[in-house]
């Protein structure tokens, strides 16, 4: 896997002088403190009207490679901009750059001087990076020097240890991205795994795979069911792959991670239709998120920090043998639950996940629990393109969600936070003394009122966290991460770039 590296430069005159460079990219929000081309830009301005307000290349006799590319941010001093505005500022300057001929361009970044702009640079880096990024399968139909032929950023003014920690964010995020936008043949529940496997080969992750279909009958059997129908077809047998990293030294903070990797979702019994189906190759976007965020810490190596996390790669499938609404099945942790819709199948998956990761949880130091997933359309109607944070009462005493959620901010990975209330639970509750929990009504999650918070409340009571609440003799913090809205760029399913949210934000909340 290769992909544009960061490298540190200097200075603006640095990057004019060295022939490595083959473009000036300038994000701004106006570019009128440019010393070394000021003069050129001010020409340029007073024939074309576009520059400060459009992406614009320019012919330059100083530029590297002659290809100076000016592209303005916007406004950055009202109540709600915010640092993406240098991360979609990049994402248009680098793509002038690139279907310019540029192969390694240099990025040179202009930023307030305010707290919420401290890591524009990195930010910019990463947003040239997401417009950069073709699917995995066209990389590897085409070659990825044809497709991909940008090898380096030079990010002027930041330092070589920034370069590296940002080159290592990007890592995180070009896994996740290829995990979770490869179609459903390529990235089957085995070949995902298989891809985790050649990630990690060489690194301080530790990397298992569980694919024997009667120990996952056993000790996944939510799973399992979700996964009953495609038992038929070998290629599309389920695999939980456990990903484990144990940094140097004393052990100060466990993370356990739960993912959701449905490669495929028909929906099931509950079929989607009307074309809903579309796209949902994507709904391993937790998944992939969890792998993605590995990834940055197998280059980081953060010191003192243990990580366990599992995956459920699963395929949805419909047929003879598909589970339907109505069964009752009893979870890992010993919860019977009655299926309310197969179309909600993410949060039965989820659920065994995270009670074995209870189960470590228990003799784990100062342990975190996580849940990341492609969960409900509710999220995406209730908070667009930010990240959901649902977490529980010991997460919420911590203030869990409102640290990782300014962090988001500052790295243009954003999120909002939404509580978990009384009547979340009540609404999974048991109907008959023949069920313990609901998993879901039969209406879609986008007209069902608190359909991304009630999920939540589901997976607490079915994995067992019910019984390491606030006020239990061991509470564990937990937070359910719904990226269903933030997880593709503008929130096309089928044919938007995944976003790889919110690996920035982990990366950033627990190794800088």
């Amino acid at each position: 896997m290769s992909y544009p590296v960061a490298i540190a430069v200097s200075s603006v005159q640095a990057a004019l002088n060295d022939s490595q460079w083959d473009a000036l990219i300038i994000v701004a929000s106006s570019f009128t403190a440019v010393t070394e081309l000021q003069q050129e830009i001010d020409a340029a301005a007073a024939v074309d009207h576009r520059i400060g307000k459009e992406t614009v290349l320019l012919l330059s006799g100083k530029a590297p490679g002659q290809r100076l590319v000016l592209s303005p941010t916007g406004p950055l001093d009202r109540d709600y901009d915010d640092v993406r505005g240098f991360y979609d500022a990049a994402k248009q300057g680098i793509s002038q750059a690139k279907a310019a001929g540029a192969k390694s361009p240099a990025l040179y970044v202009i930023a307030p001087d305010s707290d919420a702009y401290q890591y524009a640079a990195e930010v910019a880096y990463l947003g040239a990076c997401q417009a950069l990024w073709q699917p995995l399968e066209g990389r590897e139909a085409r070659g990825e020097a044809t497709i991909e032929p940008v090898i380096a950023i030079g990010v002027i003014a930041v330092s070589e240890q920034q370069a590296s920690y940002m080159s290592a964010v990007e890592a995180g995020k070009r896994v996740a991205r290829d995990l979770c936008g490869t179609e459903p043949e390529r990235m089957a529940p085995r070949r995902f795994a298989d891809y985790c496997v050649e990630t990690f080969a060489g690194t301080d992750v530790q990397v298992s795979v569980e694919t024997k279909v009667d120990v996952l009958q056993k000790e996944y059997p939510l799973l399992m069911a979700v996964a009953r129908c495609s038992l038929q077809v070998d290629r599309h047998k389920p695999a939980v792959i456990r990903l484990e990293y144990q940094g140097e030294g004393q052990i100060e903070h466990t993370l356990l991670f739960a993912g959701k990797g449905l490669v495929y979702d028909t929906g099931g019994a509950d079929l989607k239709i009307g074309g809903g189906m579309a796209g949902m190759s994507r709904d391993k976007g937790g998944a992939a998120a969890v792998a993605g965020f590995l990834k940055t810490v197998a280059v980081l190596k953060p010191k003192g920090l243990k990580i366990i996390a599992e995956i459920g790669a699963v395929r949805n499938s419909i047929g003879a043998d598909a589970f339907v609404p109505d069964e009752i099945i009893t979870s890992h942790a010993g919860v019977r639950v009655r299926i309310g819709n197969t179309d909600a199948e993410g949060r039965l998956v989820l659920a065994d996940l995270l009670s074995h990761l209870r189960e470590d949880a228990k003799t784990a130091v100062n342990p975190t629990l996580y849940s990341i997933a492609t969960l409900t359309g509710h999220a995406a109607r209730a908070v667009g393109p930010y990240t959901a944070l649902v977490e529980n009462g010991a997460a919420r005493r911590i203030g869990l969600s409102a640290d990782l959620a300014m962090t988001g901010d500052l790295w243009a990975d954003p999120s909002e936070i939404s509580r978990s209330r009384r009547e979340d639970f009540s609404f999974i509750k048991g109907r008959t003394s023949a069920d313990d929990l609901l998993s879901c009504n039969n209406a879609p999650s986008s007209v069902t009122p608190r359909g991304h918070q009630f999920p939540m409340a589901f997976l607490v009571a079915a994995a067992g966290l019910d019984q390491h609440a606030l006020n239990t003799e061991q509470p564990l913090p937990y937070c359910h991460i719904d990226i269903a809205g933030s997880g593709v760029d503008g929130g096309d399913w089928q044919h938007g770039k995944p976003s790889a949210a919110p690996v920035a934000a982990l990366a950033a909340y627990y190794c800088l």
